[in-house]
């Protein structure tokens, strides 16, 4: 027998194809598979943005998260971009469970590689994870011309494995404006296939995506392009109500937008989706990262009106207005002395929560909200979606808070990405958001660190006192697990 990439191969060319072990047809069965051994993490490194690209590049770091073994709680790998001030953030698989899906046409692709886009810098980066997990080696960089020459699109950010393809956000176009979108990587040899949409309407803003495959829709979230990011908050920008308020709605197979559902000018930056994993089910939840009114954060909870459980399974909606959506979560801000607060905020008095992060796990039961601002990380319980009920909070970091983990003394930065084992029992946060962000808000310098939290049944939260990861001179923001987490994988079996 011969193993090849796809499968493997009998004498006299009898075909026995096997799936990649790590694909699930369903999120019951992700959750019963063996528990992460590794944990890969992006850190950037503040020096290099804007430098002259004599500093040292960013970096894809892996940790030991398994804790029978001897390194525990420490790093174990690392490879550096061949370049300074890429600004790593989001990356992701480039093949996971949505593979298994009845209409995929890879079946046999495996989840090897990871797909690594510079924000910054708008290069994609491919590391292949095989032979050896610990040490991925890159095998490919797709540079920021070939991306706007094929797609006409910069600065890429969230990454999905599809069922056809890579599938990638990006915040707008190489002159710095919109439109920002979707577009396509191939499974394969990693080509820039091009942009998605085929009618975007009036949608100009973006920022993250997702899908439910069984229902044929994709969402898309709103930031700003990137002239109005990059050089961090634009007071003007956020008191005019100009960054992004607004989910869009797509058929995914026509690709062509069909809703837009409006939270109000005042809730600004609608950011991270998390989809139910239940394929039978039309919810989700994103977060807002501030309001305009007093400073608060929110969750909101976006859900089909003929969804048999949130909506009226008998309701017959018309055309673009199949899906609706409403807040179901408000964490106000915090009064604070003015003096000790950074300069953006002195004005206000108040620190706000700025939800940055959401996380959901794989049972749809409960939902993790980082409040980057305060410090707060908190679980709630969701199995009632419109009604979450807080189980479980914890403070690290915050603006003035500053809340220490038993393994260090007083943190700065705040819990910002969130990432979700796929039993459920383990969550995972780092501190770092955007170059230009930390900047404004933690202006004494974000000093990085990873934790670890215990979420047990009870719906509470514990740190793990055994792991805290410290960076030196640099920023981690997304982690990913081996074997696929919370946020990696769609699935379509219920």
């Amino acid at each position: 027998m011969t193993t090849t990439p796809f499968g493997i191969f009998g004498a006299g060319g009898a075909g026995i194809w096997q799936p990649d072990p790590t694909f699930y047809p369903s999120p019951r069965l992700a959750a019963s598979a063996p528990r992460e051994e590794l944990a890969y993490i992006v850190t950037l490194n503040p020096d290099a943005i804007g430098g002259d690209g004599a500093a040292r590049p960013d970096a894809l770091v892996v940790a030991d998260v398994n804790p029978s073994s001897p390194t525990y709680g420490s790093l174990v790998g690392r490879v550096e971009m061949p370049n300074a001030g890429d600004e790593l953030h989001h990356f992701g698989w480039n093949a996971c469970s949505s593979a298994l899906c009845p209409y995929a046409p890879h079946p046999h692709v495996e989840r090897r590689y990871l797909v690594v886009p510079g924000l910054r810098s708008s290069r994609i980066h491919i590391l292949d994870t095989k032979p050896d997990p610990a040490h991925p080696r890159l095998v490919k960089v797709i540079e920021a011309d070939e991306l706007a020459r094929r797609a006409g699109y910069s600065r890429p950010h969230t990454v999905h494995c599809g069922p056809d393809g890579v599938y990638l956000s990006a915040l707008g176009a190489p002159d710095g404006e919109g439109p920002g979108g979707i577009f396509l990587l191939d499974h394969e040899r990693f080509d820039v296939l091009g942009r998605w949409e085929i009618d975007r309407g009036e949608q100009h803003l973006a920022y993250d995506f997702t899908w439910h495959l069984g229902w044929d829709t994709v969402l898309t979230s709103e930031w700003g392009t990137p002239s109005m990011v990059e050089a961090g908050v634009n007071p003007e920008l956020l008191l005019a109500g100009k960054y992004g308020h607004q989910l869009h709605v797509w058929d995914l197979r026509k690709r062509r937008k069909v809703q837009s559902l409006d939270l109000g000018a005042e809730q600004q930056m609608v950011l991270e989706l998390r989809p139910s994993h239940d394929p039978t089910r039309a919810f989700g939840f994103v977060g807002v990262v501030t309001s305009l009114k007093d400073l608060s954060a929110s969750v909101w909870a976006w859900y089909r009106v003929d969804d048999p459980v949130l909506g009226d399974p008998s309701a017959r909606p018309r055309p673009g207005e199949e899906w609706a959506i409403r807040k179901v979560i408000e964490i106000p801000a915090e009064p604070a002395d003015p003096d000790s607060l950074p300069p953006a905020l002195k004005p206000f008095g108040a620190v706000p929560p700025l939800v940055t992060d959401i996380n959901l796990s794989l049972d749809d039961q409960s939902l993790y909200v980082s409040c980057w601002g305060t410090g707060d990380f908190k679980r709630y319980d969701v199995s009632d979606p419109f009604h979450p009920k807080l189980t479980g909070n914890v403070r690290l970091g915050g603006i003035t808070s500053h809340g220490a983990h038993p393994a260090s003394g007083p943190l700065n930065g705040g819990p910002q990405m969130v990432e979700v084992s796929r039993d459920g029992k383990r969550v995972y946060v780092s501190n770092s958001l955007y170059a230009s962000w930390d900047a404004q808000f933690y202006p004494e310098g974000v000093r990085g660190w990873v934790a670890k939290f215990d979420a047990p049944e009870d719906g509470s939260l514990h740190l793990d006192p055994r792991f805290f990861l410290e960076f030196d001179g640099e920023r981690p923001h997304q982690i990913r697990l081996q074997g696929g987490d919370a946020s990696s994988d769609t699935f379509c079996y219920p």
